[in-house]
């Protein structure tokens, strides 16, 4: 059994903000290979996103961001709402471990869970959001299984998006949806669907189900396999 205890939280922050929660958990990877415009446009991307979010007033307050980088493997954003986070600026460098970032944001999410639990705070079921260009370097069979049996127990919705030279025969073995590859270098256009998405579902009941705006239109961000 996971010990979560090392994702302790201070549940302080929700005497002054009681909303609930919309968690969401950027898994990027900053592997070597995305070194250059790739890591450029993907850290763009993130200021698209954050903006957004802090421009839809009830977004702002309902979900929390965090970031898992993995090359090698940080927690570089602890769970925070727009309004109290800065996006990092992010480097590419070293191998792709991408098994462990899995694993990490799936302990991470069921931490957070527990801290809104234990504070009596309403949560929306996070979201996890895999951006890659590459291979996991490391075993990746237990997360691939972590990641359908939450999603079969509707304790979280995993998202597996390719960039180009991404494995996207390994990304269908994890992630229980088909995963899509991104057009170019459109993560601006991918982060503005993400905000937008993240945004409909903060303004629902808990429990309900939202239908999200289909990115693989001929103007959208994203291809089918």
């Amino acid at each position: 059994m996971t010990d979560y205890t090392q994702y302790e939280f201070d549940a302080s922050e929700f005497i002054e903000n009681p909303e609930p929660r919309c968690a969401c958990v950027l898994l990027l990877d900053t592997s070597g290979s995305m070194s250059g415009q790739p890591i450029a446009e993907l850290n763009a991307g993130l200021q698209v996103f954050h903006q957004a979010l802090n421009a839809d007033g009830l977004a702002a307050k309902r979900v929390e961001v965090a970031i898992i980088t993995f090359g090698p493997v940080e927690v570089t954003q602890d769970f925070a709402n727009p309004t109290a986070m800065s996006m990092p600026m992010l480097r590419a460098a070293d191998v792709t471990p991408m098994g462990e970032a899995i694993t990490r944001a799936v302990d991470l999410v069921e931490a957070r869970k527990r801290t809104y639990k234990g504070s009596g705070i309403a949560y929306y079921r996070p979201w996890i959001f895999l951006i890659t260009d590459g291979s996991p370097t490391d075993s990746w069979q237990a997360a691939a299984a972590a990641v359908r049996q939450g999603e079969e127990e509707k304790r979280f919705m995993f998202f597996a998006v390719g960039v180009q030279g991404a494995d996207m025969g390994t990304l269908r073995k994890i992630s229980a949806r088909e995963p899509l590859s991104l057009r170019g270098l459109e993560f601006s256009k991918l982060f503005t669907w993400l905000s937008s998405s993240l945004g409909s579902v903060s303004r629902s009941s808990t429990g309900d189900a939202i239908a999200l705006e289909n990115p693989t239109t001929p103007s959208g961000w994203a291809t089918v396999g």
